[in-house]
């Protein structure tokens, strides 16, 4: 099983002090809902509790991991990513995880069911297949004009400021390590 890192243990404590209510006590309210998707369990936690997208996006994920039996292997989310028509990107995905750890070994890697999220504080970026040819590469740069390869993330991710796009081994260029560079500088 993946152990609970140090800084969702970390969130769990701010949830219970600021709201007064234990983790077991979320996970049984989540519970008990029977929404359908995520987002709106997510969006029933944030307008029912007043709680921010990052707590209620933490209690979603755990309840339903809890219903489901537990949380899954990291290994296992990653292969299902790159699984059939994706395959051809987990060499790009590979590399890209072999440069963020150069960067320093402070950086944690979580793998989520479609992403997988690269925090060092706090999450500064992820990367996720796409399409069967793309990346899509969102980072944390708050107050940075995009340029280049660096565009605005629009609709792609709620937790990214930034994304680039990584549809050919050329994408995988020194303006790409710039930018997630920066992003872990400011993570």
């Amino acid at each position: 099983m993946t152990a609970i890192t140090s800084a969702e243990q970390s969130q769990w404590r701010n949830l219970e002090q600021s709201s007064g209510k234990s983790q077991a006590e979320w996970l049984t309210l989540a519970n008990q809902q029977k929404f359908d998707k995520h987002s709106e369990l997510v969006n029933w936690l944030k307008s029912e509790f007043g709680i921010g997208h990052g707590y209620a996006n933490l209690v979603a994920h755990r309840a339903k991991e809890a219903a489901a039996g537990g949380p899954a292997e990291a290994e296992d989310l990653v292969a299902a990513q790159y699984a059939g028509a994706k395959a051809a990107l987990k060499p790009w995905y590979e590399e890209l995880l072999q440069y963020l750890q150069s960067l320093g070994t402070d950086i944690e890697i979580s793998p989520k069911k479609t992403y997988v999220s690269i925090r060092r504080n706090k999450q500064f970026a992820l990367i996720q297949p796409s399409t069967a040819t793309r990346l899509d590469i969102g980072l944390n740069l708050k107050g940075t004009e995009p340029q280049g390869l660096l565009e605005a993330s629009g609709s792609f991710n709620a937790m990214c400021s930034h994304r680039i796009r990584v549809s050919q081994a050329a994408d995988l260029n020194d303006e790409l390590k710039h930018w997630l560079k920066e992003a872990y500088l400011k993570g």
